[in-house]
């Protein structure tokens, strides 16, 4: 669904952040990339919608070269990869239900189809209760289930997801997963989720991508880590993230 080749992004002439990274994100999965702070996980995902257009190399969506599109053409393709943010990036003067309509608006949906629309995607999250509330009352799980709701609302095709639960303790981390892992299996949204933390991987993935210093470094998919036992999990663990960003150390 969605191939990269040979993508590379520098920024003011320093070190790469991305050097020469090809890989395939295949439709339907949920695709983790995991690597230490620094591994430039958060650039390759903003490069898969051209949010930072590469130095070098090509961006492809179902065959389509998005770095031969028009702006025009690329805002249209945009409205089908939500986003979803360590920081939630909630409107504070807007109620749960006004901020999930704010993709909806601007794509200029018709009033009533729109609130119909926020209605079902804050049910989809469990939140359908909190329509009227604003983002100071709610807990940092919640607000993150809010911007999950907000960016399937214009039903994208995928998901790209930034640290998602990064700000969140071990028991909403798991709440929040499963809203994800419930797109992926009723709606059948492809999710790319980039992280530090291995559990999160563990929970929900089922290919995984490994960066280090801009570069992948291995590419696998998640069972066969499970069925080798936890040795390989481990391995990764210590010798690119440390033990020391793991829960319960």
């Amino acid at each position: 669904m969605i191939t990269l080749q040979g993508v590379s992004k520098s920024y003011s002439g320093e070190t790469s952040a991305v050097e020469a990274v090809s890989m395939h994100i295949r439709e339907g999965s949920i695709h983790g990339i995991i690597g230490p702070s620094g591994a430039g996980k958060s650039t390759l995902l903003r490069i898969m919608n051209v949010l930072e257009r590469p130095d070098r190399g090509s961006v492809l969506v179902d065959g389509q070269d998005l770095m031969q599109m028009t702006e025009a053409d690329l805002r249209s393709l945009r409205r089908q990869m939500g986003m979803v943010f360590q920081q939630f990036h909630l409107l504070h003067n807007r109620t749960v239900s006004g901020n999930v309509a704010i993709p909806l608006e601007m794509a200029r949906e018709p009033k009533k189809s729109r609130a119909e629309r926020v209605q079902e995607c804050l049910r989809f999250v469990g939140l359908e209760d909190k329509a009227k509330e604003y983002p100071a009352s709610l807990s940092g799980g919640q607000k993150q289930r809010v911007a999950i709701a907000r960016a399937l609302a214009p039903r994208p095709r995928v998901l790209l997801c930034d640290e998602p639960t990064s700000s969140l303790d071990p028991g909403t981390t798991m709440e929040v997963l499963n809203v994800l892992r419930h797109a992926n299996e009723s709606l059948g949204v492809t999710i790319v989720i980039v992280t530090h933390e291995m559990e999160v991987i563990r929970a929900i993935c089922n290919e995984v991508t490994v960066m280090d210093r801009g570069r992948i470094v291995d590419s696998f998919p998640l069972e066969q880590a499970r069925a080798q036992g936890s040795g390989i999990v481990l391995s990764y663990r210590e010798q690119l993230l440390g033990k020391a960003v793991m829960p319960g150390d």
